[in-house]
């Protein structure tokens, strides 16, 4: 029988005794080969402690190298600049309930037109009525606006808006139990009350991004492309309802989206601007005398689109698709301004707004171009989506010169101005290019915008000439 050729048991446990602890001891049992570490023991740790020991033990020079190398992590691309303004605490809070207050500014004249001719058998009511409710805007806007700022949004544009709502559903009563026309009159009247919510909601982008220019342009750029929106989709849900349900439909949930989002939109008190009780006796000026002008023909330039181009397809025969050819024009500018706010522009705004007026000079001469050229309304339609595209910067930088412009304590007051020279320019706009359409052509009087937006490019230069020759005088 063969002897065994390994270390005998008396052997192997003084090796064992005497081995160190990071050496193992090798003995041999029968036909097997034996290995026997001694090296201390580790408890097994979680997941995330043995990757930690993996990636420092790399390091080690008896560690092994893997074969396969881990996969490089993938990068993470910084936020965009429209997800860092609304990460900001109770942003997304407050513009929801704008945006839900801001929609009925687009329904409440096409639904009081609709209700009123349809009751009374008469447009030129229905035009005169709401032509007073808008001179009644203009004149209450800014003084409600002068209000704000002195006590503050939620104490003053909750109970304005509650009278607006009142003054709506006044007039649908009115019309629905034929009363007589002058009550229509006064109750369209008590809606000019209505606060601007944009006003506001800009007001409150300017003290949280006081600090942040560059977030402040992208603030701005939202807020008119929620403009836009908000005066596209509002016509178009007025016109569902009315048509669908019965005349008074739009009327009536427009006055219940104003006051449920104002409410959330007052509501939400850590974002609100706090109000300056110094305003009403401290009349720092303005200096937005130019600004206002340039904005009133600015105005013109959508009043008259705006008939203009209902006055177009009703000669082409397409009268029911005026709306969907004018919300493309609204649909550009919309787009533009999320554009433009996702990019940064060069040079201060005073540089810029001479530039954009007179891109928005060039491309209003589209539509006269693609009238008198193809004669047809598939071919104004997109030619309306590119001109629409120059309003919103246009609107962005101007709206950012009456911020900079405007003393801290007043800007709901400078906001609401603007308003009243928007639409001041919108009824003049209208009433011309509806003179136009009815005595020249209704191609013809596409020079209207165009004319318009030329207008507003030399006021806004006479301005700046204007003003430099009084500081060179000084």
């Amino acid at each position: 029988m063969p002897q065994p050729t390994g270390p005998s048991p008396h052997e192997t446990a003084h090796n064992a005794r005497s081995a160190h602890p990071s050496n193992p001891v090798h003995t041999v049992t029968a036909d097997s080969l034996v290995t026997i570490d001694f090296g201390p023991r580790f408890h097994r740790r979680p997941d995330h402690h043995r990757s930690d020991r993996h990636c420092s033990d790399r390091h080690r020079p008896d560690h092994p190298r893997s074969d396969h190398p881990r996969p490089p992590r993938p990068r993470r691309h910084p936020p965009g600049p429209y997800r860092r303004l609304f990460a900001r605490p109770g942003t997304r809070a407050f513009t929801v309930g704008n945006l839900l207050a801001r929609l009925p500014m687009g329904m409440f004249s096409v639904s009081a037109v609709v209700m009123i001719a349809g009751s009374r058998g008469s447009y030129a009511l229905a035009g005169a009525v709401t032509a007073t409710g808008l001179a009644a805007t203009g004149l209450a806007g800014p003084w409600i606006a002068r209000l704000v700022d002195r006590y503050g949004q939620a104490r003053i544009a909750v109970p304005a808006t509650v009278t607006a709502v009142l003054g709506s559903l006044a007039l649908l009563l009115c019309v629905r139990y034929g009363a007589p026309d002058w009550t229509l009159f006064a109750a369209y009247a008590a809606t000019a009350t209505t606060p601007n919510l944009g006003g506001m909601s800009r007001a409150r982008w300017a003290h949280l991004l006081r600090d942040d220019p560059g977030a402040l342009h992208t603030a701005n750029s939202f807020e008119q492309a929620a403009d836009e929106l908000c005066f596209m989709l509002g016509p178009v849900l007025a016109s569902f309802l009315t048509g669908t349900f019965f005349p008074e439909a739009g009327t009536l949930v427009g006055a219940v989206l104003l006051l449920t989002g104002a409410l959330l939109f007052t509501a939400q008190r850590a974002t609100e601007p706090p109000p300056r009780a110094g305003t009403g006796t401290a009349r720092t000026p303005l200096r937005i005398g130019p600004l206002l002008v340039c904005f009133v023909a600015t105005g013109a330039v959508f009043g008259s689109m705006e008939v203009v181009t209902i006055a177009y397809a009703d000669a082409q025969g397409h009268r029911s698709a005026a709306g969907a050819v004018l919300a493309l024009q609204a649909a550009g500018s919309c787009a533009a301004g999320l554009l433009y706010g996702a990019l940064r522009p060069s040079g201060p705004a005073e540089r810029r707004l001479p530039v954009y007026l007179l891109a928005m000079a060039a491309l209003m001469s589209l539509p006269l171009l693609a009238a008198r050229a193809f004669d047809s309304l598939w071919a104004l339609a997109p030619a309306l989506l590119v001109a629409g595209m120059a309003t919103a910067p246009t609107m962005v930088t101007a709206m950012t010169l009456v911020q900079d412009r405007t003393p801290e304590g007043r800007l709901n007051e400078g906001m609401s101005l603007v308003v009243t020279a928007l639409l001041t320019g919108i009824a003049c706009g209208s009433a011309l290019g509806g003179w136009a359409a009815e005595h020249v052509s209704p191609t013809a009087a596409f020079v209207t915008p165009a004319a318009a937006a030329v207008t507003a490019l030399f006021v806004r230069l006479a301005s700046r000439i204007a003003s430099a020759n009084s500081l060179h005088t000084h």
